[in-house]
């Protein structure tokens, strides 16, 4: 069904090296196929090739072929490739076309020219399939990360294309999202729909995935089954673990000896007429790493925007060593990695995101940051030419750089493949040790267990429950 065949292909903007090297490999009807390797390693290029976006959005020095049914992709219109292969990009808010939830689950059908009761039927067909009765009729910025991703996934269905493209299609949904999501890919399958995923979640494909393709800086280096893949050693290729019932939480010899804490009260958010946030009393350990954790839309962002003063018409207290915080002293306090973090990145290098941070000129120190986050080689390259995990990566060393005592981020590891999730929680840790209290929102166990010692656990806009870390309490949230 499809064929690859590339010598190399290498971005315009990358004068450097070839992205891509020796790539060839075929697709057959109803495969569904794991690409994974290091953030970076170019999964998400090969999925460029397949659904058009390269040469037709992305160009480059080209030189190989992609064929689709024996008809060479890189010559048939941008349209009939859509017939025939769906995308959902690893951030759905850049395939968006509408401002709201149900003009864009329409919106593919409506542009291939579907009748009206045809359209309505495979609407109700996908509001089924993806639990989405709760977001229909919904403004799309009103949405969660986790949201936005359901309905790119919906709107992609809908048309019901050969073809499905994933680009970390888990990466901001909640362990509940996720495993609906390894039912519609199973349904799909069963369907005998082609589906080739970029991953570094693997847990959840466990048993739904053929064939796995591991790449490394470009090339592929091993093509085979799943079944004599998952034998090998995943986190010596720096791949996530595929059963997380293996996973323990880490000894924490790092805890806190302070026991000052940061105390809330009466502290509440609301959109327009929806309560958002409620929280009427709340401590929290300070000089920890502490993760938030709850379902998409359970107000975990909205409270980190709150905690660190974004939100000027939150209501309450924030006592921190006895002092009242005030949102205009909470911003001074606090920064805050946001789960788009294209919306923070404004300079023309890595290094230069982590110098605007610091505040000096002090190169030294700006290099050291990038490079405990394998970024020193890409030190002069554009944030907006980096790999979503590598954009990633960057605004947290800007954080770090901050040198504000509390740290927030929002789903910091999404996008990160198994080494540099590590580096990050490295990273949290040595900020613990420093003095800095961390918030995680977070849907990754993986980076839980391995850094985190507490956990506010969010459901509707309140504190269900808030504890020291728990291997069974988290392990039935995250496992179904």
């Amino acid at each position: 069904m499809l064929k690859i065949n590339y010598k190399s292909f290498a971005y315009d903007d990358n004068k450097n090296s070839n992205n891509l090297t020796d790539i060839n490999f075929n697709v057959d009807k109803g495969e569904v196929i794991l690409l994974c390797g290091e953030s970076g390693c170019g999964k998400t290029t090969i999925t460029r090739l397949i659904n058009g976006l390269i040469p037709y959005f992305y160009k480059g020095k080209d030189n190989g072929n992609v064929f689709l049914n024996d008809k060479l992709l890189s010559k048939m219109p941008i349209y009939e490739i859509s017939e025939k292969v769906g995308s959902v990009f690893q951030n759905p808010k850049t395939q968006f076309f509408n401002v709201d939830t149900t003009s864009e689950l329409i919106f593919g059908c409506e542009n291939l020219a579907f009748s009206p009761n045809e359209i309505e039927k495979r609407f109700k067909i996908v509001v089924d399939e993806f639990n989405l009765d709760n977001l229909i009729n919904k403004s799309i910025f009103k949405l969660s990360g986790g949201e936005k991703q359901k309905i790119a996934c919906g709107s992609v269905s809908a048309v019901s294309p050969d073809i499905f493209i994933l680009d970390e299609p888990s990466s901001n949904l909640d362990s509940a999202s996720t495993w609906d999501l390894r039912n519609i890919i199973n349904k799909w399958k069963s369907q005998g729909k082609t589906i080739i995923i970029a991953e570094h979640r693997l847990y959840f494909l466990k048993d739904i995935v053929d064939r796995v393709i591991y790449l490394k800086n470009g090339n592929l280096i091993k093509d085979s089954d799943f079944n004599t893949f998952k034998n090998e050693e995943f986190q010596s290729l720096g791949l996530r673990e595929i059963d997380l019932k293996r996973l323990k939480p880490k000894q924490k010899d790092y805890y806190s000896k302070n026991n000052n804490i940061i105390k809330l009260n009466n502290f509440k958010f609301k959109y327009a007429d929806k309560i958002a946030m409620d929280i009427n009393q709340l401590e929290i350990p300070q000089n920890e790493i502490i993760a938030i954790i709850g379902k998409n839309g359970a107000g975990k962002s909205t409270f980190a925007r709150c905690l660190c003063g974004l939100e000027s018409k939150c209501r309450g207290t924030v006592l921190k060593d006895e002092k009242t915080l005030k949102y205009k002293d909470r911003l001074k306090h606090s920064y805050m990695v946001m789960q788009d973090v294209n919306h923070q990145l404004f300079t023309e290098s890595a290094l230069e995101e982590v110098l605007l941070s610091l505040g000096n000129e002090n190169l030294q120190l700006a290099e050291g940051i990038l490079d405990n986050l394998n970024l020193l080689d890409l030190k002069d390259t554009h944030p907006m030419a980096l790999s979503g995990g590598e954009k990633q990566r960057v605004a947290i060393a800007s954080a770090i750089a901050s040198k504000k005592d509390i740290l927030i981020f929002d789903e910091p590891t999404s996008g990160l493949d198994l080494k540099n999730m590590r580096e990050v929680s490295k990273n949290l840790i040595n900020l613990q040790k420093l003095g800095i209290t961390s918030f995680i929102v977070t849907h990754d166990l993986e980076l839980i267990f391995e850094c985190c010692s507490h956990v506010l656990h969010f459901e509707d806009g309140k504190i269900k429950d808030s504890y020291k870390i728990d291997e069974e309490k988290l392990k039935e949230f995250f496992i179904h």
